[in-house]
């Protein structure tokens, strides 16, 4: 951990309290119930107690068509072989429900006048709350085994996802399983986020190969590893076979995958709706001849994997990114024969390639079985022999729409720790015709006895910050401000709001309270190397009065981080209670405009607010926020937790880069305009103004402001947008925008 004491460092008390948060609870998606017996608990999808085992399972016919209209009576549970009463039944269904918002009377309180129209940029994205979440999903990128020709599709898939496929309720991941648990892997709705990580997935040349089939090299055929010998041809020359080692890289690359699977799927518990993991690879063998130790171990892996799946309510889903492989000769094959080899023939003889389409049928089913097996056990199905990925992706969320929920009460031999066995599950459906899909067991603990071993603060801390799943322990809220300076260069500023609440404080004798926490913060780029961190441990010392303060309006921690490339970045921040042991963690997309370009850019949106009947002058405040620099308690304090109350009035600053002067007079032709979102529907959209930029100091560095009544409007999620557009640029470079998602309460 680098720790920079340089850097701008504050700990600051807010100074006005803030009301709680206020939101209008908004509809979970609808589902209907048949609640025959007990209806199933559906907050908690999947639960491994002593008292409750409950299950979701998905019933089709032979054509692959949902089932829903059946009964407790029609289902049969066995554990072990030995049947289970049902005591909780229910059926979900989710259907999408995009929330319309009508549009509110807003009053933009700007002085300036109509200038026209420009270029539209495109809405900023929606973020959800729990209960808006129709479905979560993690789209699992297995790049350690994808070969090059598999990327380009795999990238194609993904893209047409987040085009056309993504629901307004869909809370997504797109995560590299050999980028572990690097940047870019949060659960977003922001499809810019996701493109960004789609960009990051590339081809690994230490581990991939170049073709998804090997090809044959010098009448050569590649070894496929699971205990080969060596063999000689009918040409009488030896074949090259290296086993050994390719059951190594076997093992290796089949273990890291299904390690980082489990990770992910863990990770997934506590987060809404219907979850779903898409394991995107060229498979693994699940099976490698008599290799007992491979076997052994991949069997071990897939129980881990299932078992948590099972505990998070996920379902797996597997895709053969291959796609439709044939196994005959291909141009890229060399049937030459080794002209150092031993051979009376200069090609490879037709029993010799006949032997050589079987050895790549064989790798093809052998590793193909890997990924049917898993998603099999995990309760899904897997997606092969297809050129159409995105198809298969349709398919999954096709399949994702609706479930049964089962439940039974175990008996004690399902916990008995002397035995630690995989229980082994088994749901039948009566009707002889129908099919049923469901993860296949657990592992003999209960869920409130899985607690992590206890690990150092550094270890808490670099777990919580390495994890792609935030941690609630400690309620935070991260606001990264880009901005850019003519001597020091492209900057973030992050604003950590720590809720004073979730710390231990003590009472120390002379009547002043106590905390101590850590803080670590860190920026990753999308390939998962962290550029810079910043480290401190902070002992708090409050009187009464301050300590009562802040358990009502939070602290505020600020850094500056420079920033030397441009390009997608993720701000990652975690704070710990010394005291408590808790964690919490939050983390940000940013990015970093390449400000070189010299390309109509804006900076990072501060924001803050003040009451009608006791207006201040604030824009001072603002714009030294805009730059950098420090600004008075409160205005920090409201551009970190971005809560502003109803009726208020908003106020906005930023900072334009890269204005274009018009020749011989050296004006700045600038418009400006806002739009308020709510759940992504546009609700106020200002005039477009002219911005004046006489009197700036720097005209490279426009600093702008403005302001927006908030009367109207409904406690809940609001983004703000600011648009501007230069009439002396061209084209896409004419219109930039940014935006900022706030609160507003009662």
């Amino acid at each position: 951990m680098k720790k920079k004491t340089s850097l701008l460092l504050s700990l600051i008390l807010a100074l006005a309290s803030l009301n709680a948060n206020a939101q209008t609870p908004v509809p979970s998606p609808a589902q209907q119930q048949q609640p025959t017996i007990q209806p199933a608990d559906q907050t908690d999808v999947v639960r491994v107690t002593t008292n409750l085992i409950q299950i979701d399972a998905v019933v089709t016919d032979k054509n692959g068509r949902v089932i829903q209209n059946l009964r407790p009576e029609d289902f049969e549970i066995f554990v072990n072989g030995k049947p289970q009463q049902i005591t909780n039944f229910s059926f979900i269904r989710i259907e999408p429900q995009p929330v319309e918002q009508p549009r509110v009377a807003a009053r933009n309180i700007s002085k300036n006048a109509d200038s026209g129209k420009s270029l539209t940029p495109p809405a900023p994205p929606v973020r959800l709350r729990p209960e808006q979440v129709d479905r979560t999903i993690a789209l699992v990128v297995d790049d350690l085994t994808l070969s090059f020709e598999s990327i380009w599709d795999v990238r194609r898939a993904l893209k047409k996802f987040v085009d056309e496929q993504m629901q307004p309720g869909d809370l997504v991941a797109i995560v590299r399983v050999g980028s572990g648990t690097g940047a870019l892997q949060q659960f977003t709705s922001d499809k810019g986020q996701l493109y960004a990580a789609i960009e990051g997935i590339k081809y690994n040349p230490l581990v991939g190969r170049i073709a998804a089939v090997e090809p044959i090299r010098n009448g050569i055929v590649p070894s496929q590893g699971c205990g080969s010998t060596p063999t000689k041809s009918d040409e009488g020359r030896s074949i090259v076979k290296f086993g050994a080692v390719e059951n190594m890289r076997d093992d290796v690359l089949a273990n890291a995958s299904l390690k980082a699977a489990d990770f992910i799927v863990q990770g997934m518990r506590g987060l809404p709706g219907r979850k779903a993991v898409m394991f995107m690879s060229e498979g693994f063998k699940l099976v490698c001849g008599e290799d007992a130790e491979y076997n052994n171990r991949i069997r071990q892996a897939i129980r881990r994997l299932v078992d948590s799946s099972n505990r998070a309510g996920v379902v797996i889903y597997t895709m053969d990114a291959r796609g439709l492989q044939t196994v005959e000769l291909r141009a890229a094959d060399d049937v030459n024969v080794d002209p150092k080899a031993s051979s009376s023939s200069t090609t490879m003889s037709g029993s010799a390639i006949t032997d050589a389409r079987q050895k790549r049928l064989r790798e093809i089913l052998e590793t193909r079985s890997g990924l049917i097996s898993l998603a099999e056990q995990a309760g899904g199905f897997a997606i092969y022999d297809t050129n159409d990925l995105s198809g298969g992706i349709r398919k999954v969320l096709d399949d994702q729409k609706s479930y049964y929920l089962i439940g039974y009460q175990p008996d004690a031999s399902s916990f008995d720790a002397t035995k630690n066995r995989f229980n082994q599950l088994t749901v039948k459906v009566k009707d002889p015709n129908l099919k049923v899909r469901y993860r296949s067991g657990f592992f003999g603990v209960k869920d409130e006895d899985l607690k992590p071993a206890a690990s150092t603060p550094q270890q808490q801390i670099l777990g919580a910050l390495l994890s792609p799943f935030a941690g609630n322990g400690i309620n935070l809220r991260l606001t990264p401000l880009f901005n850019n300076d003519a001597k020091a260069g492209s900057f973030v500023r992050s604003l950590v709001h720590i809720s004073a609440r979730d710390l231990t404080f003590n009472l120390k004798p002379d009547g002043m309270h106590e905390a101590v926490i850590n803080i670590v913060a860190y920026i990753f780029v999308d390939d998962g190397r962290p550029v810079d961190s910043v480290g401190e441990t902070h002992t708090i010392t409050l009187s009464d009065k301050l300590y009562q303060k802040a358990l009502d309006s939070g602290l505020v921690y600020s850094l500056n981080v420079p920033i030397k490339k441009a390009g997608a970045y993720q701000l990652r921040v975690a704070v710990r209670d010394d005291k408590s042991q808790k964690v919490g963690t939050a983390s940000q997309f940013i990015n970093i405009p390449d400000i070189r370009k010299e390309r109509l850019t804006l900076s990072g949106i501060a924001l803050s607010s003040y009451d009608p009947k006791e207006e201040k002058g604030l824009a001072g405040e603002l714009n030294q926020q805009a730059s950098g620099h420090s600004a008075g308690d409160a205005t920090l304090t409201q551009a970190a937790l971005r809560r502003f109350r109803a009726g208020h009035v908003l106020r906005f600053a930023y900072a334009i880069y890269n204005a274009m002067a018009e020749r011989g007079t050296g004006r700045r032709l600038l418009t400006t305009q806002i739009k308020l979102y709510r759940e992504g529907q546009e609700i106020y959209a200002g005039r477009e103004t002219p911005y004046g930029a006489n009197g700036q100091a720097d005209p490279e560095r426009l600093v702008a402001e403005g302001a927006l009544q908030l009367g109207g409007l409904q406690p809940g999620d609001y983004v703000l947008q600011v648009i501007v557009t230069d009439a002396l640029a061209k084209g896409k470079n004419r219109t930039t925008s940014n935006w900022i998602d706030f609160e507003v309460v009662k």
